[in-house]
């Protein structure tokens, strides 16, 4: 996960035009030996637009994933960064650690996530992903696809992705390369982060994470507070 390379941020390209099962199989992250995995069969049947939308899916949670479980590695080892919200972090706990950011702290984290999500979505980046977009794309904050009427008015030194351009002269080989070790890579650290999360929760359901997976007693279900409501 942590020697994946910036060019695996680039989007895929959008299925050739056919049936479901055809634009099924020109989708990338097909690897052998496994080949296609649905075992519950969502792309049974599945338009071309909602092809795309799961692959968008894909790639928000498996990046969001590998984050947390590099984040989750690092401060379990006691690795913070010098800067942060203001709050007691003393515990190694990732989870707990959470638990212990200010509220006003969390809906800082969240509006900026959401507004990350609204910007994503608005058509900054030109064709939406179902629409032959390319899914994964996330728009330039200073020089959008679609023109300057989506630019951000702030100042903004670096985009989201690809900040300091490693992927503007890679090779169709390499960029390709490299979106099937972005895929494989998210789809790894959704399991892992998953396996971390269960085995805080339920000692021994993780047989492998026994003892490295920090215990846990919160609820992950209620990220403000159990009693959290908005009315």
């Amino acid at each position: 996960l942590l020697a994946a390379p910036a060019v695996a941020f680039v989007a895929p390209a959008a299925p050739r035009a056919g049936t479901a099962v055809a634009a099924v199989q020109d989708m990338e992250g097909i690897t052998m030996p496994i080949g296609l995995f649905d075992p519950l069969g969502f792309s049974n049947g599945a338009s071309a637009e909602a092809l795309q939308w799961y692959r968008e899916a894909e790639l928000k949670h498996g990046r969001v994933a590998m984050a947390g479980f590099v984040g989750y590695c690092l401060h379990a080892n006691g690795v913070q960064f010098p800067i942060h919200i203001p709050g007691d972090y003393s515990t190694k706990s990732p989870a707990e650690l959470w638990d212990q950011v200010p509220e006003a702290g969390k809906w800082q984290i969240v509006l900026f996530v959401g507004f990350l999500e609204f910007f994503s979505e608005s058509g900054a980046g030109g064709a939406h992903y179902t629409k032959g977009g390319k899914p994964g794309a996330f728009p330039s904050f200073n020089s959008p696809e679609a023109g300057d009427q989506f630019k951000i008015p702030h100042p903004v030194p670096l985009d989201l992705w690809d900040p300091v351009g490693f992927t503007k002269n890679a090779s169709p080989e390499k960029k390709e390369r490299g979106r099937l070790i972005e895929i494989n890579n998210g789809r790894l650290a959704m399991l892992g982060l998953f396996g971390f999360l269960a085995e805080s929760k339920l000692p021994g359901s993780v047989p492998a994470l026994g003892g490295i997976a920090l215990p846990y007693d919160g609820d992950y279900m209620a990220p403000f507070a159990a009693d959290f409501h908005i009315f």
